[in-house]
């Protein structure tokens, strides 16, 4: 195959997360279809382009549908994490959890209000803050749901 994606030893790792159904594919089309997919979104380009050395682009495609429903690729990404772990080759500071909140001001999504109705909102919202600085909750505080 002139357009390998994976080392033997890729592979090696990547097979045995791969099911092989009763109608196939055929252990010998397998590697051949996976590497089709590789090949698929590492170019971006569409399945009909796909060059027949992957097979038929029609199965190529069907037989990743399959996989990603059947959660082939979870597993897949979950098995590689975990050898990764085994060898001691996780890096943790990789790792970024973000948790910002962004408030947008009212008219940043349309909302129009007359000057009354604004006024008392941001009065409303000073004594709530000023409540909530002193560990008091603030009067008439309605919930609606």
């Amino acid at each position: 195959m002139t357009r390998a994606q994976l080392t033997d030893g890729e592979w090696e790792f990547i097979q045995p997360h791969l099911p092989i159904g009763e109608f196939g594919p055929y252990p010998e089309q397998l590697r051949q279809q996976f590497e089709g997919v590789i090949w698929r979104f590492k170019t971006g380009g569409q399945w009909r382009e796909m060059p027949q050395e992957f097979g038929a682009w029609s199965t190529v495609s069907n037989r990743f549908r399959q996989w990603r429903d059947a959660g082939v690729f979870e597993a897949l990404l979950e098995g590689l994490i975990a050898e990764a772990a085994k060898r001691g080759e996780v890096d943790l500071s990789l790792v970024s959890i973000d948790s910002t909140t962004a408030r947008a001001h009212h008219d940043a999504a349309g909302m129009h209000m007359g000057e009354d109705v604004l006024t008392a909102l941001e009065k409303a919202a000073a004594e709530e803050e000023k409540a909530r600085s002193k560990g008091a909750t603030p009067k008439n505080k309605t919930v609606r749901t």
